[in-house]
């Protein structure tokens, strides 16, 4: 019995060609999102990206920490990126806002909870979680992940499976509130690490810092031991001449 090779005109031929072409115009949509936003981005460094929850409310003790970090980042001479939503994505924006350097909004089009925030000095909306998260990462000179739902650890494993696999230069990877992360460092210390499925001095990717200032001092000083920053006390004499 031969097989029936669909004609032109079978449904199930023109099913194939439509779903094809609706791929392609993925494709060309992805590539056009990369092209207008590294035009965007393009003067836009250094950069450090904070991620942390949208669900975060307006005042709340990790939303202030969040701010102050932010504000900090700006007037150190960082651009500062979010998600450019509500939560922690706000809080990291308003503190730039208030700040000396560009506060940068990263969107993407979601059912619920995503809606920009007013604090950017840059927005920017994208329509797939690929192209932004590649964003984030060529952006960035480090990564600051406050608390955090699944987007947030998506997020944080992504840049440290970059960074772990050398897919990207080193760059600080920090987690702000002990509490909060301790869990989770535990795990990767006591037992990704101890069972061999990471690499021994894996778990030393990832600081842990608590004050918002040594958050900043963190990043001077990962910079400053390969030669690419100012010294604790260069910066120091800068800010008083």
């Amino acid at each position: 019995m031969h097989k029936k090779i669909p004609k032109p005109s079978d449904p199930q031929s023109t099913h194939g060609v439509q779903s094809s072409a609706r791929e392609a115009w993925r494709m060309f949509e992805i590539i056009a999102e990369f092209v207008t936003a590294t035009e965007r981005l393009r003067t836009i460094q250094p950069a450090v990206t904070i991620f942390g929850s949208a669900r975060v409310k307006a005042g709340s003790r990790e939303y202030l920490l969040a701010e102050d970090i932010a504000r900090r980042l700006s007037d150190a001479g960082f651009a500062v990126i979010s998600g450019g939503g509500p939560g922690i994505m706000e809080a990291a924006n308003k503190g730039a806002f208030a700040g000396t350097s560009p506060s940068v909004g990263l969107n993407i089009q979601l059912p619920h909870e995503q809606h920009a925030n007013p604090y950017q000095d840059i927005s920017h909306t994208f329509q797939h979680f690929f192209a932004r998260k590649v964003m984030f990462t060529k952006a960035s000179s480090a990564f600051v992940m406050l608390p955090g739902g699944f987007g947030t650890l998506d997020e944080l494993f992504e840049a440290l499976t970059l960074v772990q696999t050398g897919k990207i230069r080193r760059v600080p990877l920090i987690l702000v509130d002990s509490v909060f992360w301790r869990g989770l460092t535990d795990w990767i210390r006591d037992r990704l690490a101890v069972d061999g499925l990471v690499g021994a001095g894996d778990p030393e990717l990832l600081q842990v810092i608590d004050d918002p200032q040594a958050v900043v001092d963190a990043i001077f000083d990962h910079y400053h031991a390969r030669g690419f920053a100012p010294s604790p006390a260069e910066r120091e004499a800068e800010f008083t001449l």
